[in-house]
């Protein structure tokens, strides 16, 4: 889930953030070309690359770098503020926090702030509309964040580490980790083989039909699908462009893993396709694909003919899948059976034989009565049908179009350009990323516990775990409070939630592991890569995720296994609902987010609504799903349940009835509601720890050029991010707390002082 505290989006991004999410996929060490977490899918294949867990989590993904210089040696002066004047005695300069990071925060804040505004009537342009006014985009960016700032200083400390010189003492996966990362900042040889790479495979694949013209006949053979399938496997590519297959863990019986079938995702998303061919948006994924097809060679008419067909057959899967807000129940999404009626179910494709084919003989194999979870099988069906009525011709190009889609970021920059003209129609960035950034993402994603290991024996300081258990504790004794005092659940719903509260498994900073050299040496072992062949690197690095994976399907679940939390080297926050815990990296814990260097409503203003966001999320729409040992259970007393969805229609209602005159729409309150209820819970958890914290202690000091209580100073402090966009993010959970009305003294009526409040927890 990303957060950050100012954001300055392009009209493109603001509407992908509304609508869909995730535009394209994006291709990453792995080879499946939509790594991302899937919309309300709660399986979870466990592979390294790119291991996020289910549910949401704060993510800075698209980072920048703000300045954050002192002036004149001091610190910047605000102009006098109403809001705050009335609210405390006037200061004296003891008062006041001069620490360099007092100053530094202060300075920031005053960057941000837009103090012409009323922050009763809009306070997210009151505490971000500096930041918005002076930002300007990159052209390689669609968005840029104040809290980006700490993401940047991580890739630059990665990108460090990866540059330095392998040493033939330092653990094997280090040297792997920049030997990845070498071989996508080898630029020349990457040109030097220009198409080679991908027409090789193509080749391999039998050929690209769209390329090859009229001659193509499969050599005169059949084209088997899932024989193409078996290839792509073997070969390194993902095996999920038609269904999704994956090894996942029970969501009735978390301590186990049982096999998954579910729709596929779509290299555009699925609300993008179901629109039909004359869309906007449609017709520019069309361009592209021509474009594409082009460029290996096609002639116009064929790659126009060919290509449509392909799109004509990827606009029907999406409109047989579900979409995002039909996939927030789980239970509805859990259809067990064995593969024996999988195959009565879809009688044309030979399951056990395509499921073994894809576990492969040297991993392990299954017979027809192992179980097997189909999240929608009428998507089974429906494919099943589609596909064995569509001609072999447009089958094979439609594969081989996801293979060299996949395949694109891999080639040289001609191939490159004709991605970026797509993505400029799409997001409006208009600009390459810059290629050291692309290859410092791609090590962390591909080797996540080798560069994590690094990361942290480098950079954590050890003080800033310490700090932040000590906030988890005294955030989760706030949620505890807080459902002491809910009157709406019976007696028996509330203990349940209590125990799951309490059981929730805290993960932060890092696993001991990454410090033992022969853990990580043993994770990788059998795994090749080396620093010349950019393409070839993620192949070998998607067969080996996929045994690892698949390789896991008898074993029990270990929920603290290090391999899942050892992730350190990212600035993100997580809670898993089938583990019942909670993960704060190590990136998370410094810079903005928090120092030990500035007070304490700095910090819970900050990291410390992350970990109330996080904790909310067990007890959201889909949170609530499970039990306190992960397990997909109705705990729920049907009045109490009948209550809570009450409480949660306010929310959906408040979201959906936000308007956004730029682009027309509204946003969506259900595919957000999970983040939002997490927002708004977190919040007054973050809040009222803070207030206790004061109790315990003293009032802090104040910010020097900022005419503003302590409690004030919170609220400027809190984060603001994206998954609904961040002024409503602002208005929904503030206006919904009487406190926030309180400390700035806003008037009944005002747009953050409403006669209607939202409140689940």
């Amino acid at each position: 889930m990303e957060k950050g505290f100012c954001i300055a989006t392009t009209s493109f991004v603001i509407l992908a953030g509304l609508l869909v999410g995730t535009l394209v996929g994006v291709v990453t060490y792995g080879m499946d070309g939509n790594e991302e977490i899937r919309p309300s899918a709660f399986s979870n294949s466990e592979r390294i690359i790119d291991n996020l867990q289910t549910t949401a989590a704060f993510a800075a993904q698209v980072p920048s770098v703000l300045t954050l210089d002192v002036e004149d040696g001091g610190y910047y002066i605000s102009s006098s503020s109403n809001y705050s004047s009335s609210i405390r005695k006037k200061a004296s300069i003891q008062d006041y926090c001069m620490s360099k990071g007092c100053i530094t925060t202060a300075s920031e804040i005053l960057r941000n702030m837009d103090e012409s505004v009323d922050p009763c009537e809009d306070f997210y342009r009151f505490s971000c509309g500096g930041f918005i006014d002076k930002t300007i985009i990159p052209d390689d960016r669609t968005r840029m964040s104040s809290f980006s700032v700490l993401s940047d200083e991580l890739l630059a400390q990665v990108r460090y580490l990866l540059e330095s010189e392998s040493l033939a003492n330092e653990p094997r996966p280090f040297r792997m980790a920049k030997d990845v990362y070498n071989a996508c900042m080898n630029k020349e040889q990457i040109e030097v083989l220009g198409q080679d790479p991908i027409k090789n495979i193509l080749d391999r694949l039998g050929g690209w039909p769209v390329i090859i013209g009229d001659s193509w006949n499969n050599g005169g053979k059949p084209y088997v699908w899932y024989k193409q399938v078996y290839m792509l496997r073997r070969i390194g590519y993902s095996v999920d462009y038609l269904v999704d297959f994956s090894v996942a863990i029970d969501l009735k019986n978390s301590s186990r893993r049982i096999l998954d079938l579910d729709q596929p995702r779509f290299v555009l998303d699925r609300e993008y396709l179901i629109k039909g061919f004359n869309d906007e948006d449609v017709q520019a994924y069309y361009e592209f694909m021509m474009d594409v097809a082009r460029f290996f060679g096609a002639n116009e008419n064929r790659a126009a003919k060919d290509m449509k067909e392909v799109l004509e057959l990827e606009m029907k899967l999406a409109n047989f899948s579900l979409p995002r807000e039909n996939r927030r129940n789980a239970t509805k999404l859990y259809n067990p059976m064995t593969i024996k009626d999988l195959t009565k179910l879809d009688p044309f494709t030979p399951w056990l034989d395509y499921i073994n084919n894809i576990l492969t003989k040297e991993i392990i194999q299954v017979n027809d009565k192992e179980v097997i979870i189909v999240n929608v099988p009428s998507y089974i069906k429906n494919f099943s049908l589609l596909i064995n009525n569509t001609s072999d011709r447009v089958k094979a190009n439609y594969l081989l179009w996801r293979v060299v889609s996949a395949s694109i970021k891999y080639l040289n920059d001609d191939a490159k350009k004709i991605s970026l003209q797509f993505s400029k129609k799409l997001t409006g960035k208009t600009e390459e990323t810059p290629r050291w950034r692309t290859c410092v993402d791609g090590a962390k994603r591909s080797l996540t516990n080798a560069v994590g290991a690094m990361y942290i024996r480098k950079y954590f300081k050890e003080e800033s775990r310490k700090s932040a258990c000590e906030m988890v504790k005294d955030i989760r004794i706030e949620f505890d409070k807080i459902l002491n005092q809910i009157d709406w659940m019976d007696a028996k719903t509330k203990a349940m939630a209590k125990k799951k509260a309490n059981s929730i498994v805290d993960h932060i900073g890092y696993p001991p592991e990454l410090l033992d050299d022969n853990k990580l040496e043993e994770l990788y072992d059998g795994l090749q890569l080396g620093n010349l062949h950019y393409l070839e690197n993620a192949l070998n690095m998607t067969v080996f995720v996929a045994n690892y994976a698949f390789s896991l399907l008898r074993e029990k679940v270990n929920k603290t296994d290090w391999v899942r939390h050892g992730k350190p080297a990212i600035v993100n926050a997580f809670y898993s609902p089938l583990e019942n815990s909670i993960q704060f990296p190590a990136g998370i814990l410094q810079g903005i987010f928090f120092s030990s260097d500035r007070p304490r409503y700095m910090n819970y203003g900050a990291i410390g609504w992350v970990i109330g966001h996080e904790i909310t999320h067990g007890f959201d729409d889909q949170g609530r799903q499970f039990d306190l040992e992960g397990n997909l259970v109705d705990w729920w007393h049907p009045t109490t349940k009948e209550q809570y969805l009450k409480k949660a229609k306010c929310i959906i209602e408040q979201y959906g009835n936000y308007f956004l005159p730029e682009l027309n729409i509204t946003l969506n309150g259900i595919n957000t509601q999970g983040e939002n209820i997490a927002d708004n819970g977190g919040i007054k958890e973050a809040y009222r720890a803070y207030v206790n914290w004061v109790d315990r202690n003293e009032e802090e000091k104040l910010l020097p050029g900022l005419n503003y209580s302590q409690k004030q100073l919170f609220w400027l402090r809190v984060l603001t991010g994206v998954h609904s966009p961040d002024m409503f993010r602002v208005r929904g959970p503030f206006s919904n707390m009487p406190e926030f009305a309180r400390d700035f003294n806003c008037p009944k009526g005002s747009h953050m002082n409403p006669a209607k409040r939202c409140e689940v927890w």
